[in-house]
């Protein structure tokens, strides 16, 4: 299980961007590393307009959120253009990364899959912060003021 404290997981994933992306591009400032189910669901819909709405108070603060599903990388891009959404999505068809992550698991009623959880990964690549079994409205509100008590 991965801790705060220890270094992240490393990454290579294909961005709703069409690029593929690694942990090592956010070196020197904090990621927002957010895992959820699945595009356009209504949980998952809510969590990323909240964080689109918050980008630019969690860009000040010196963080760059990305989120991760096992969505493709041409459902995120629909995803992000049919809500606006203004960060980018990675694509983790395989569930490897998810898994490094401690991300994937028994859902309830929805069986097993992508768990909602964030990690606040410092500017060297370290877990700062874990949240875990995340409700989506308002999280972004977590966010902020956790990322407030670092500076």
């Amino acid at each position: 299980m991965v801790e705060e404290k220890e270094k992240a997981p490393d990454f290579l994933l294909m961005g709703s961007d069409g690029k593929k992306h690694a942990l090592g591009e956010f070196k020197g400032k904090y990621l927002v590393l957010y895992f959820y189910p699945r595009d356009d669901t209504p949980g998952c819909t809510s969590e990323a307009k909240c964080f689109t709405g918050s980008r630019e108070e969690i860009r000040k603060l010196g963080a760059d959120v990305v989120g991760i599903s096992k969505d493709s990388a041409e459902s995120h891009e629909k995803f992000r253009s049919k809500y606006g959404l203004n960060f980018l999505l990675l694509s983790e068809l395989d569930s490897k990364t998810i898994k490094a992550y401690d991300s994937y698991g028994d859902r309830g009623i929805f069986g097993k899959g992508t768990l909602r959880n964030t990690f606040i990964i410092s500017g060297d690549g370290k877990i700062m912060k874990i949240f875990r079994k995340v409700k989506p409205n308002g999280h972004d509100r977590e966010v902020i003021e956790f990322l407030k008590s670092v500076k």
